[in-house]
């Protein structure tokens, strides 16, 4: 794998671009020890359903961009076709979350839907400044872990007594291991579109 090619810097329509995108996702969050699903023939008003497995399943919207209207400055329109009336904003209670990609610097932004709201939005990033809006949000996975864990109210928590509880060194080594594992995948991705970050 690491001497062969990545045909991706081939992919020059914006659906076939989308689409690479959600794969990317889905192998990041998976990365993450998410599980990951998709609606049957893309039709539903997601992408992408992320789960742990016990709690809710998260709809997560993905989308990725290539346009940068200024420098270090990325545009990101976050919107639904809706016929001859145009475009609008995702309706409430059809996604969680937007994981919106940054293809040239290859960052990600992970927004909860209260972000953006119901809105019809142009949304900036700027992944090299140290203040930006966003900047929460870049490499905010932890955002989709928590929040797929469910607020378990009114549930009942039993806990098993016979093994030891999990020590601090090993959370640490498990946070390693999922560090490394996401650097392997980005290494993957990251060739993709390396020489198009002028290309409009």
């Amino acid at each position: 794998m690491k001497n062969r090619k990545n045909l991706g810097c081939l992919i020059k329509g914006t659906k076939e671009r989308g689409a690479w995108a959600e794969l990317y996702f889905m192998v990041l969050a998976m990365s993450q020890g998410l599980k990951v699903s998709s609606p049957y023939g893309g039709l539903g008003p997601y992408d992408v359903g992320v789960e742990n497995g016990t709690g809710p399943i998260l709809r997560v919207q993905v989308k990725c961009t290539l346009y940068q209207c200024s420098e270090g400055c990325y545009c990101m329109s976050i919107n639904v076709k809706d016929g001859s009336k145009g475009r609008r904003g995702y309706a409430p209670g059809t996604v969680d979350f937007f994981a919106i990609y940054i293809i040239p610097t290859d960052d990600w932004y992970i927004l909860p839907y209260a972000v953006v709201g119901n809105r019809d939005a142009n949304v900036y990033f700027r992944p090299g400044c140290k203040v930006q809006k966003y900047g929460e949000y870049r490499e905010a996975w932890h955002l989709l872990l928590e929040a797929s864990k469910g607020r378990g109210e009114g549930s009942l928590e039993i806990r098993a007594c016979c093994e030891e509880a999990e020590t601090a060194e090993e959370e640490n080594a498990s946070d390693a291991q999922s560090a490394r594992s996401q650097s392997t995948v980005r290494s993957m991705f990251r060739g993709v579109f390396q020489g198009q970050g002028s290309r409009k």
